[in-house]
């Protein structure tokens, strides 16, 4: 009995438990789908899309095939096969190219995404379709399987910019290139590029590094195709030293007598006439809506009253109340007129803007913000002007100050937030950027340089296009930028195209034996029984020999010293010797020594090397 109670009690209460409710089980949510900058949102569905070797990209209009034809060449350069674009109906697995102009709340950059038994993007412009396939791309290199479900991007601002200053030292044309692949595989759309270009109107000026028009035609095409614009500077009227050097009738005059090279003499009509000449010969090459004139740092390091005549310019120009100060808003205006006559807005730094002035810059003017002066950004704002953060913390300075990126991520770091200023509307701000300087030519080579900027790229372009910290830690943040790659077409610049070893050197009219070791930046020591070949000599410019015709010749080698580290450039059946910092290449004198020139100066000796 005892034992026939205890199995009814076993079957009750197996009942009981098999017809309770059940306790509620958790269930994980699909995660969002991986990409710098993250997805604004997204809304998961079942199922999944799987690229495979029969995709197609389906485009019927011309901005369409023009978004598709760009994504098929990345699609193959990423090692996803030859994807073909065709018109027409889409099938299962295809990639479809969408522009409806009728898509107004996607703005001029925002596009949809949807995900499932095929791909389909689609945008209200061209530009805004062409950003939806970064994503498709950033996802397909995490795998060829992507979730179903949709989002709609729209990026927060309309300038996210990177700039780069390769004013004085010349940054090599592949780097820029990658620059540019890079920053449209983020979504970030504004290269400010301060250079100088070879002018054919003032040869005088043709001091190194500059850039040909053919190189400079290339990389805008390049911006041009991957939706990042090129905005050129000539920094004015202060920091011309590049071009005033072999112009002292347009260098300005301290009371002393002395002679500025840096500083351009706004009271001159002929320094204006050079100027606006400078400007039209970028015209021919860029074609940007936009010229940046610098206007930054004037009077660094002095003050107007050591020159008289611009207080005489000011007052005769604008009356006995006239500022010195009005004398280069002046220039400034002069200079928004002129470009304005050619159909291009003016960009400026703001530190030129002291408040000291009576006559205001002219309207519509854009203000790069990046100095804590005593007109802050919030009255630029009330006064009308376009403003965009280049903060300070913000700046890469070679061989200097570095952005603390992480520092910035997990302070939330967003537009808004200027030196001096944090402000609590976006309104008024156009975007931010970060910033590249040489100061010190010679502390970092091109490819050090890179190892911080991509960091600092990937957190501008999150900043800038939605949520400032959309993980909670900046390791996740930096896992994203793991998981995603490099842009396809990257090129890995710090490869080294021969092994480590012992190599005779040959050209005509000379050869040598040396040790060719690769450094850990990507580039190599040519070290020779006297010592590391080595740029030395001739005027320094930041701290870097940038004269041509400065000699390479062995010298004591050291870890550390940059102007002894090589690139090896594959050229007919051999190499060209190109300075890692200098960015000239070796040539071979009648006297057999090794001199430095730009490359489009002399012929550059292809070394033939045995080991």
């Amino acid at each position: 009995m005892r034992r026939r109670w205890r199995t009814v009690g076993v079957l009750v209460a197996l009942t009981l438990l098999l017809t309770a409710p059940l306790p509620a089980v958790a269930r994980e949510e699909p995660a969002t789908p991986v990409t710098v900058p993250a997805l604004t949102a997204w809304t998961p569905a079942s199922g999944s899309y799987t690229h495979e070797r029969s995709a197609r990209l389906v485009a019927d209009g011309a901005s369409e095939r023009r978004v598709a034809d760009t994504l098929a060449d990345d699609l193959r350069d990423a090692g996803h096969g030859t994807v073909p674009v065709v018109p027409g109906a889409a099938r299962p697995g295809d990639i479809v190219i969408d522009v409806q102009p009728s898509r107004t709340s996607l703005g001029s950059e925002g596009y949809e995404l949807r995900a499932g038994k095929r791909l389909s993007v689609t945008a209200a412009t061209e530009t805004g379709a062409f950003y939806g396939t970064r994503t498709v791309l950033q996802l397909l290199a995490q795998g060829d399987r992507i979730p179903a479900g949709r989002t709609v991007d729209v990026p927060r601002y309309k300038e996210r910019g990177v700039g780069v200053c390769a004013c004085y030292i010349h940054v090599s044309m592949p780097w820029l290139e990658n620059l540019v692949r890079e920053m449209a595989y983020h979504k970030l759309n504004q290269l400010l590029l301060e250079l100088k270009v070879k002018s054919d109107a003032h040869p005088e000026a043709n001091t190194w590094g500059y850039y040909t028009e053919d190189e400079i035609r290339r990389l805008v095409a390049l911006g041009k195709r991957y939706h990042v614009e090129i905005i050129p500077e000539i920094n004015s009227p202060g920091h011309m030293d590049p071009w005033l050097e072999n112009r002292p009738d347009l260098q300005l005059t301290d009371s002393d007598g002395d002679k500025q090279p840096s500083r351009l003499d706004i009271t001159r009509p002929e320094a204006f006439a050079y100027y606006t000449s400078l400007m039209d010969e970028y015209a021919q090459v860029f074609t940007s809506k936009s010229w940046h004139m610098g206007a930054d740092e004037y009077m660094l390091g002095s003050d107007f009253a050591k020159y008289p005549q611009i207080l005489k310019y000011a007052q005769d120009r604008y009356g006995p109340d006239a500022t010195p100060q009005d004398a280069f808003i002046d220039f400034v205006n002069r200079v928004h007129d002129y470009a304005a006559g050619k159909g291009r807005k003016l960009r400026i730094w703001n530190d030129g803007l002291t408040g000291a002035n009576t006559v205001p810059v002219a309207a519509g003017t854009t203000v790069e913000h990046w100095l804590n002066v005593a007109v802050k950004p919030s009255r630029l704002l009330a006064q009308g002007y376009p403003l965009m953060n280049a903060a300070y913390a913000l700046y890469l300075v070679r061989g200097g100050f570095h952005s603390d990126t992480e520092g910035l991520y997990d302070q939330s770091w967003d537009p808004r937030g200027f030196e001096g200023e944090k402000l609590a509307s976006a309104d008024g701000i156009t975007g931010a950027k970060i910033s590249l300087w040489p100061d010190n030519g010679r502390g970092e080579t091109e490819n050090e340089v890179a190892v911080a900027l991509w960091p600092a790229l990937r957190h501008i372009a999150q900043a800038t296009w939605g949520d400032p910290h959309p993980d909670a830690t900046y390791a996740e943040f930096g896992a994203r930028g793991t998981a995603v790659g490099h842009a396809p077409g990257w090129r890995d610049l710090t490869r080294v195209p021969v092994p480590d070893g012992s190599y005779t050197f040959r050209t005509d009219g000379r050869s040598f034996d040396a040790e060719v070791r690769r450094t850990a930046d990507g580039y190599a020591t040519v070290r020779t029984a006297d010592g590391c070949l080595e740029i030395r000599g001739g005027k320094l410019t930041l701290n870097v020999p940038l004269q041509p015709a400065v000699e390479a010749a062995p010298q004591t080698c050291e870890a550390g010293n940059t102007l002894q580290r090589w690139q090896l450039e594959p050229a007919a059946g051999g190499y060209r010797l190109v300075n890692a910092i200098t960015r000239m290449t070796v040539s071979v004198t009648d006297d057999g020594r090794l001199v430095q020139y730009p490359p489009d100066r002399r012929t550059p000796a292809v070394w033939h090397l045995s080991s």
